[in-house]
């Protein structure tokens, strides 16, 4: 992946379930974090679910001194392929304003099952944390 600065630059990758009763794991998979992709299911039945684990995703931080609104964040609203089969999924403009209207950060549409912008907001999320490595290195 090449050096900043004389460190190597390593790129490690973590999925974590995203129900409650994994806070804990979650949690732990937190620390020392330098980037993060929020997943969140675009099913209009788990809306709740999202915006309660995004909020979990802020307290964990903060209980490590870190912001969610310092820390490189990409969202990715999946599953978005539901619609297809008649499945209720949320309008982005509704994921945007429940998950992303504070922070703000780049955001896509996503389908795990497809592929579909998985690598884009991969590509996302590396080029952001790496600026901001840099940024603390330099």
């Amino acid at each position: 992946m090449g050096k900043i600065k004389g460190y190597e630059l390593k790129i490690q990758l973590y999925t974590v379930p995203g129900q409650v009763k994994y806070n804990a794991t979650r949690k732990l998979v937190l620390k020392g974090v330098d980037g993060l992709v929020f997943v969140a299911d675009a099913q209009e039945a788990m809306r709740e679910k999202n915006i309660r684990s995004l909020n979990q995703l802020h307290e964990n931080l903060k209980s490590y001194k870190e912001s969610i609104f310092k820390i490189p964040l990409v969202m990715q609203y999946n599953k978005v392929d539901l619609r297809n089969q008649g499945i209720p999924v949320l309008p982005t403009a509704v994921l945007e304003k429940d998950l992303n209207s504070k922070l703000k950060v780049p955001s896509f549409e996503a389908s795990a099952l497809t592929g579909y912008n998985v690598p884009e907001t991969l590509k996302k999320i590396i080029s952001s944390t790496v600026v901001s490595v840099q940024k603390k290195l330099l």
